[in-house]
């Protein structure tokens, strides 16, 4: 449904996506996980196109979003990261607007636009303007405006930015409808936990780049069964890595310098008491000290060397 291949965008000489390439099902939910930055929003305007590619193809249905960019649009909902709302309108006749903006007309949009107010949990609501509503219901709205078409392809540019957590579990839960109901849905986040459990497959991206994709479960495989442990302080690099590496062979050096240390190891927790006598011994001062097992978050560390918020 959606066929990204080697796509290139450069704003003079910044290059904001670099080479991505992936494809998204129906019926499924796609992520982009990454931080401020890294590319996801250029990405999601070269799809909708909105932002012509320097480089690559993207074809949306069957249809190149350059050459069709028609019938790619036709079958498109975009729910953009900034909120694409008239204030002074009411939640209907900003969906209407929206409605009418992609052909809808008298009773079959009347008849969508009531039931998207269901769905969006504002029809009690309906008349009122947009200015008046909390943060929340504005990106329930915004959410709206982009399926009120019915669209088989749904664009989510970090959707639950500034919400509340209520709110948020609401979002989610309709971004799930959306992929049951069998259209297809590409999702870019910034937060892990999102990533992890709402998405059927997972493109982590920095720098514009894709440096790892596939499965939740494909994922966490890359990591193996090493955790991920964290401190800061003061270290001698070189007698620190002869250290660790004559400790456990399998260690993983990530990140090193004078005042912190990353590293992979199998079944951190029990050998933190080794790992401390050891760091001493080499004159290592350690005043704070982190785990993480498993997960998104370790993957991105590995693959970065930094924390996904950074």
């Amino acid at each position: 449904m959606i066929e990204v291949d080697k796509l290139r965008k450069e704003f003079g000489s910044l290059t904001a996506v670099a080479d991505v390439s992936f494809t998204a099902e129906s019926g499924k939910i796609f992520g982009l996980l990454g931080p401020n930055g890294a590319g996801k929003s250029t990405t999601i305007g070269c799809i909708s196109g909105l932002i012509k590619p320097s480089q690559g193809t993207v074809r949306v249905m069957g249809h190149d979003v350059l050459t069709d960019s028609v019938k790619a649009r036709q079958v498109l909902g975009v729910v953009p990261q900034e909120l694409a709302l008239y204030d002074d309108l009411s939640a209907r006749e900003n969906l209407s607007y929206w409605g009418a903006a992609y052909g809808l007309g008298g009773t079959a949009l009347k008849s969508r636009v009531q039931e998207v107010l269901g769905v969006i949990g504002l029809a009690d609501r309906a008349k009122e303007a947009v200015k008046k509503f909390s943060g929340g219901m504005k990106r329930r709205l915004n959410f709206g405006c982009g399926i009120v078409h019915g669209p088989r392809v749904l664009l989510l540019d970090e959707p639950t930015v500034g919400v509340d957590p209520q709110s948020r579990e609401r979002l989610l839960d309709m971004v799930r409808n959306q992929a049951r109901a069998g259209a297809t849905v590409l999702y870019t986040t910034h937060y892990m936990e999102e990533a992890e459990n709402l998405c059927d497959r997972i493109a982590v991206i920095d720098h514009g780049s894709v440096i790892a994709k596939g499965t939740l479960s494909e994922l966490r495989a890359m990591m193996g069964e090493r955790d991920i442990v964290k401190f800061s302080g003061s270290f001698h690099p070189e007698k620190t890595r002869v250290a660790l590496t004559g400790f456990d062979s399998r260690t993983e050096i990530i990140h090193l310098d004078n005042d912190s240390l990353h590293f992979g190891i199998e079944h951190a927790a029990r050998q933190l008491s080794g790992i401390f006598a050891l760091l001493k011994e080499t004159g290592a001062e350690i005043r704070e000290t982190s785990l993480i097992q498993p997960s998104l978050e370790s993957l991105f560390i590995k693959l970065t060397g930094k924390e996904l918020r950074e």
